[in-house]
């Protein structure tokens, strides 16, 4: 097995870096153009709040609607990881990625201009009970399988193998047909054709999503994105986060609870009641298949080439998942223990400690330091 440090493999010769920027003039955005575009940034544009920075709403040229990211400067990703970001994604086409239009380095700012996605975010459907009453199980089933075929693009059949890192509801955008586009690959990293593993210097994401042997000992692979995905499946098939399920006086984990009603043939009890029982059997294979996807050992979970065909086969037989991730014994707190404590740097210099616990608002952390 191929391993690797994060660095070598997500910070290439800053000289060739600017070479290859310099080729992507076209798409390089004069900044006073998306001043105008985003009304100076005001707040009345503001769509939210990613992984690195605010994201506007603006509009340029021929009133062409765009999202515009602003990179923070206090985020942790620098220049040179703002350039990586945009070389890898004007490399990637995909009707399943969200599509980067430009870019602007100037000045201190640094943007990166997307297509806009008027629908936002799945979790904003998910999370809310009448958002969710507007998606019926044949919506839900076919933003799935749309999010699969993104996956697989990025770790198989794109030009390069990438591993998103960050996978959760919040970074599944919807177009205005509901179609599904993965975004922010401000933590992607690629990997080499003949690499399945490599460890990571820092840790990046977020808890609840993240794989155990990524969060704990920093060992990365497409099997993380394979577990995050597994997670957003349980998700959408139930409606509940995977921060905590409250079973009357008791709190447990989505995958504890999933796990412990598939295993006694309650597939009903992990079901989103707003959803029509006609697709029932349809919905069990899912939870069947997540639960495969968020198993303990990263060997144990399918890759996304075998999730593809098990979505699309219900001929192939599934195998039985073991004991998921995170399960909790005794259901008294939503909180997932790791094995340890780390540091996580703040937006100033000083340093915070922070155990590797579950992150209850599923925002994004970075520079956490694996044992």
């Amino acid at each position: 097995m191929e391993n690797a440090t994060d660095c070598n493999l997500s910070t290439p010769n800053e000289a060739k870096v600017d070479d290859e920027i310099r080729q992507l003039e076209s798409s390089q955005f004069d900044l006073d153009i998306i001043r105008v575009a985003t009304n100076n940034f005001s707040d009345a544009n503001k769509l939210g709040q990613g992984g690195f920075g605010p994201v506007y709403k603006g509009t340029i040229f021929n009133e062409q609607v765009v999202a515009v990211k602003r990179l923070c400067r206090n985020s942790g990703q620098g220049d040179i990881e703002f350039k990586n970001e945009v070389l890898l994604m004007s490399r990637l086409h995909h009707r399943n990625l969200v599509r980067l239009l430009g870019f602007c380095f100037e000045s201190e700012e640094r943007l990166l201009i997307y297509e806009f996605l008027p629908n936002k975010s799945l979790d904003n459907f998910i999370f809310d009970h009448i958002g969710r009453a507007h998606l019926d199980w044949k919506k839900r089933y076919s933003i799935i399988k749309g999010i699969v075929r993104g996956l697989l693009y990025l770790h198989e059949d794109s030009q390069q193998r990438i591993i998103h890192r960050d996978l959760k509801l919040s970074n599944i955008l919807l177009d205005d047909d509901m179609n599904p586009k993965i975004s922010d690959f401000g933590f992607a990293r690629l990997f080499n054709v003949d690499q399945t593993q490599f460890n990571a210097s820092k840790i990046a994401g977020t808890f609840g999503y993240m794989a155990p042997e990524y969060a704990r000992h920093g060992k990365l692979s497409m099997k993380l994105d394979v577990f995050s995905f597994g997670v957003i499946m349980l998700e959408i098939v139930s409606g509940l986060k995977n921060g905590g399920v409250r079973d009357g006086e008791n709190v447990e984990h989505l995958l504890s609870f999933a796990w412990k009603n598939w295993r006694k043939g309650r597939t009903d009890n992990i079901i989103d009641p707003t959803l029509n029982n006609a697709f029932r059997d349809e919905m069990a294979r899912c939870i069947h298949i997540g639960l495969l996807c968020v198993q303990e050992k990263a060997a144990d979970r399918p890759t996304m080439a075998s999730v593809v065909l098990m979505l699309d086969s219900h001929s192939f037989t599934l195998p039985v998942p073991l004991q998921p991730a995170y399960f909790m014994k005794n259901s008294c707190s939503s909180v997932i223990q790791f094995s340890r404590c780390s540091s996580m740097k703040t937006g100033s210099n000083e340093q915070k400690s922070f155990c590797a616990d579950a992150s209850t608002n599923g925002a994004s952390i970075s520079s956490l330091y694996p044992r």
